[in-house]
């Protein structure tokens, strides 16, 4: 909750401080001489209310929506040996990070991959593929469990759905000062919004989308190398090198929904300009960077 708060004040902050910088360079004023004029205080209300309210409806849905997206099943009580080792090792780690003990759960699916979410560190549900737990050893799992209870105990979700939020803010509120620019200059529409702002605010926001999603997904990459590191102190840096490594010999691309790419384990692999916009490290990289961590 601290960190919710934190987070909103900071960024409260920032849009009132875009605001105050605004008005102080008299873009109001020389909008409204040249027959432009914005209610900026409006649209920032607007863009915050929409920026951060989809990105917490999303956190707030987040188990629910990835029970439903993935099929996985919660175990609420053990049905075999490797169901109450996995709840017993969750357990373990969960204590050893400090967190409420997260809801553990398996999801049918080929592809070796985990994931980790939930809105409270202390309400967080963990899930592992039927694939991983039959590629890899239990070594190598416990690796894999640490990342994920490391992205609970950072509190990994909650502060990448409050920088979306901050992001959606941008966009949405650029984009349409983009718009209403557009119509009234270019288009000389002189009341209420005609054709020009529309598709202007359209395109600008597809542009400042793409470049918003540069800045998450940077995050994104940065939180898994955290993640290994939070692993590493946990089972070890041997267990989390080794799982990484395992992933390394699985050709196909991780099998989880588009909308939860950026909570698994590993992600797609790509090269080029496609770089920006990957969710997780390249392993190689993220193996690396924990042979280093005892150099």
């Amino acid at each position: 909750m601290k960190r919710i708060m934190l987070f909103l004040v900071t960024n409260i902050a920032i849009l009132a401080v875009l605001f105050i910088v605004l008005h102080l360079l008299g873009v109001d004023t020389i909008l409204d001489e040249q027959g432009v004029g914005l209610d900026m205080t409006s649209l920032l209300i607007f863009a915050a209310v929409f920026g951060f309210g989809g990105s917490f409806l999303s956190l707030a849905l987040s188990k629910w929506m990835a029970k439903r997206l993935t099929g996985a099943v919660v175990i609420e009580s053990p049905r075999n040996e490797v169901e109450a080792w996995l709840v017993n090792t969750v357990k373990r780690q969960a204590s050893a990070a400090g967190i409420g003990m997260p809801e553990v759960a398996v999801y049918d699916a080929p592809d070796p991959n985990a994931f980790a979410t939930g809105m409270r560190r202390d309400k967080a549900m963990v899930a592992v593929s039927s694939g991983l737990l039959r590629s890899m050893n239990r070594d190598e799992v416990e690796g894999v469990l640490g990342h994920e209870i490391s992205h609970v105990a950072n509190g990994d979700m909650v502060t990448l759905a409050l920088i979306q939020g901050v992001v959606n803010t941008f966009v949405i509120f650029l984009s349409r000062v983009v718009g209403h620019l557009v119509d009234r200059v270019i288009f000389k529409n002189e009341r209420g919004h005609g054709i020009g702002f529309f598709i202007a605010t359209i395109i600008s926001q597809i542009v400042f989308g793409i470049l918003a999603s540069i800045i998450v997904m940077w995050f994104s990459r940065k939180r898994e190398f955290r993640a290994d590191a939070g692993s590493a102190a946990i089972e070890g840096r041997g267990k989390m090198i080794a799982a990484l490594r395992q992933l390394q010999k699985s050709a196909s691309t991780p099998g989880l929904p588009d909308q939860m790419a950026a909570f698994g384990i590993s992600g797609a692999r790509t090269s080029g300009i496609k770089r920006l916009f990957m969710t997780h490290p390249p392993l190689e990289e993220r193996i690396a960077a924990l042979e280093a961590s005892d150099k």
